[in-house]
């Protein structure tokens, strides 16, 4: 799908079917959202540049997502998709700065486009020019940025609380095998940060490129915003990098606490075989089988042997609550 935005944020869908013979001068974005092969012609023809296929976006290079040619600035960032469900992705996007209009190429729904394309109708006096527009839309991916990790936080927060229950204090009716569940949460946790931290990875090498545009260098305002969102994004790196060490710290934690639990169900079998042995001791002394033995005539014998059995396992097991070993 194509969309044309104009400068007062009013939009116009394109179709093939009904093409414009030009662009209008007050579109300032072109918007195509997976488009098929016939739109990118379409493109081409309507902006005089070479649309990026899928294709390329698929196999562009490291090196080769930021350059510029004799008609525009092509621009690739990675942005993350799908923040709010278990397996969040990172989308290559491809940015095209002409002189006279934005183009992006995307094949994945990143929400930031939906809340620019929505604001651009409450900027006063709409944006005049192609590379504000595009400030302002590498603005609204760096906000939606931060709110996902603002939300990993609290994310984060949530897990520490199961693993550790209220207060922080260890919460003994834990389920079996609760925090062996938890791992995965911590698992998906974890790469839902890691792929924030790729995406500002991208956006951080695309502003510090585009800072360097003759179009931003030579507007002021342009030149202030770019270094603002550079700001920003370092700032936000700097978050995810403290998210990702909470994260280590959770599995950690985690780790640890099941270690603790089967040691516990480890002493616990080894504190009864020890609280059993000194019984099996004397059952074993009295079931020997030899003709002479003292207490085989004795009346008392047998309910004397029970309570010796009796009375050398509690002697272990209340010395060992002495101890505080159980």
């Amino acid at each position: 799908m194509m969309t044309a935005y104009r400068s007062n944020g009013e939009s116009v869908v394109l179709t093939v079917d009904k093409p414009w013979d030009a662009l209008p001068p007050d579109v300032i974005w072109l918007d195509m959202s997976f488009p098929t092969k016939e739109e990118d012609i379409y493109a081409e023809r309507l902006t005089g540049i070479e649309v990026p296929t899928r294709e390329d976006l698929r196999d562009i290079e490291p090196s080769s997502r930021l350059y510029v040619d004799e008609h525009a600035v092509y621009l690739t960032g990675s942005l993350l998709c799908y923040a709010d469900t278990p397996r969040p992705v990172l989308a290559d996007v491809a940015f095209v700065l002409t002189p006279n209009c934005l183009v992006t190429v995307r094949y994945d729904d990143p929400r930031a486009f939906k809340l620019f394309a929505t604001a651009l109708c409450r900027v006063p006096g709409g944006i005049g020019s192609a590379h504000l527009a595009l400030l302002k839309l590498m603005e609204t991916i760096t906000d939606r940025t931060a709110e996902i990790l603002e939300h990993a936080e609290l994310h984060g927060d949530e897990l520490l609380q199961k693993i550790f229950g209220e207060n922080g204090e260890q919460n003994r009716k834990r389920p079996p095998r609760a925090l062996e569940k938890l791992l995965g949460g911590i698992a998906g946790h974890h790469r839902l940060v890691s792929k924030a931290r790729g995406s500002l990875a991208s956006l951080s090498r695309l502003m510090t490129f585009l800072y360097t545009v003759d179009a931003v260098q030579s507007d002021h305002n342009a030149k202030e915003l770019a270094r603002s969102i550079s700001r920003d994004i370092q700032s936000l790196s700097e978050h995810a990098n403290f998210i990702s060490g909470n994260i280590t710290f959770l599995l950690d934690a985690s780790l640890g606490l099941i270690n603790v639990e089967q040691n516990g169900i480890i002493k616990i079998f080894s504190i009864a075989s020890v609280v059993l042995l000194p019984p099996t001791l004397v059952a074993s002394i009295y079931g020997m089988n030899f003709k002479y033995m003292p207490e085989l005539e004795w009346v008392s014998g047998y309910p004397s042997s029970l309570l010796l059995m009796i009375v050398s396992a509690i002697i272990p097991y209340f010395f060992f609550r002495w101890k505080g070993w159980l």
